[in-house]
């Protein structure tokens, strides 16, 4: 690094060597995430492919989580001992400071009860509209009109400023939908417009902002005693976008009676007949490796015949 001012050196050539990460450089974060992770693969922590900042340990049934965010850990297991096992180790070789239960986390808001878990961006919320003024504004009943088609030629197009505050809000909007899904759809519409939008799309993102003024407090429950068995929904709509022609899929995954995934996108091909919608989810899905296809062993199968109600009280065996 460059010498400090003050710092007397023989030589103007010479410059300083850190034998520590200094906290706010560069290197610090990279630095701090080798030795952290390294710790915690030394305990027999393994990280998914899916997701560095996340850390995994199998403990015959026992499962321990550890998600990392800079220099902020969140820690749950249902094994109590592990969970007082590294907690100690991470305190005896970093001096960690146990803030307790979780309740707030990088804008989310967690609430517990006796029966599950409550996710929420509530003060998010309410911040964003405060900063955009719309805090006092009346709320709407839905996010978005059901007759709304937006398209790029729609409107005047808005000036250097409110050009860089539309993108703005946009990215918050996006981080929004982290527990509020029934935005995910709108939120999609408008950030097709980020590069050029105009006034038209302004007053649209408005509407949405009077939306989330009556449910700011809105977003996941994940109960207790959900049965763990996953459900799966997804459905298409028939070209939507007025601008390319293309079809928008929308799918949502339950785990019991908790929604843990969706999502609302664009479909990458022009589909000219409605039956090919679903085929070309499919296609995009198993292209990104989703789902496997496994080889299976055709069976025959022998339909049994169709029985009207009078073959039914003839046979009694049937019924």
């Amino acid at each position: 690094m460059t010498p400090p001012p003050g710092l007397y050196l023989p030589s103007p050539q010479h410059v300083c060597k850190l034998q520590r990460s200094l906290y706010g450089l560069r290197q610090a974060s990279r630095q701090w995430y080798a030795k952290l992770s390294t710790f915690l693969l030394s305990n027999n922590y393994y990280i998914p492919a899916a997701d560095h900042s996340l850390f995994l340990k199998y403990n015959n049934d026992k499962l321990t989580v550890i998600l990392v965010y800079v220099d902020d850990l969140i820690l749950t297991s249902d094994d109590r001992e592990e969970i007082n096992t590294i907690t100690a180790s991470l305190h005896h070789h970093f001096k960690i400071k146990n803030l307790g239960h979780l309740t707030y986390f990088l804008g989310l808001e967690i609430t517990r009860n006796s029966s599950g878990l409550h996710l929420s961006q509530r003060k998010y919320t309410l911040d964003l509209l405060h900063e955009i003024g719309m805090l006092d504004f009346a709320p709407v009943a839905t996010p978005m009109t059901h007759t709304s088609r937006l398209s790029p030629d729609q409107g005047s197009p808005l000036d250097a400023d409110a050009t860089s505050q539309y993108r703005r809000l946009l990215g918050r909007l996006i981080y929004l939908t982290n527990t509020q899904l029934d935005i995910a759809f709108v939120v999609h519409n408008f950030s097709q417009f980020i590069y050029a939008p105009t006034n038209h799309h302004q007053q649209a993102v408005s509407r949405l902002l009077r939306y989330l003024r009556g449910t700011p407090g809105e977003g996941l429950y994940f109960s207790h005693t959900s049965p763990l068995h996953l459900c799966g929904f997804s459905d298409s709509d028939w070209v939507t976008c007025t601008t390319t022609r293309k079809s928008v899929t929308g799918y949502f995954i339950y785990l019991g009676d908790s929604l843990i995934s969706w999502k609302s996108k664009k479909q990458l091909t022009i589909c000219t007949k409605h039956i090919e919608i679903d085929c070309h989810l499919v296609r995009e899905k198993l292209n990104s490796g989703l789902p496997k296809l496994l080889p299976c062993k055709l069976l025959t199968y022998s339909p049994r015949p169709l029985l009207s109600h009078s073959s039914l009280l003839s046979n009694p065996s049937w019924a």
